[in-house]
């Protein structure tokens, strides 16, 4: 039985389209990095996708600031990231470890 995730906390629609898009961004520029290894073609082909995650990512901060949200409240929106695995998808982004020298 897997354990009982917390609730995600109350966000905006726009917000949460955000976190979204956020993630997906983050998940294709995982795929990407070349310090994970992977083959070249897994690769491009995350690059490729990218562009267009892109561009949702910014059409997800335009409607946040013309609906007049203008702020970012990092700590509920981490919250959800973390609900959401946002810690080990965004650590394929970085650097692993550097294991013996």
């Amino acid at each position: 039985m897997l354990p009982e995730l917390p609730p995600l906390p109350a966000l905006t629609r726009a917000e949460a389209e955000l976190i979204d898009r956020y993630l997906e961004v983050v998940d294709l520029l995982g795929r990407v990095n070349p310090a994970q290894g992977g083959d070249t073609y897994r690769g491009l082909r995350a690059a490729q996708a990218l562009v267009g995650k892109a561009v949702a990512l910014r059409d997800a901060l335009t409607l946040m600031h013309r609906r007049g949200e203008s702020e970012l409240h990092a700590e509920t929106l981490a919250r959800a990231l973390r609900v959401l695995d946002g810690e080990r998808r965004t650590a394929r982004v970085t650097l692993p470890p550097q294991t013996g020298r």
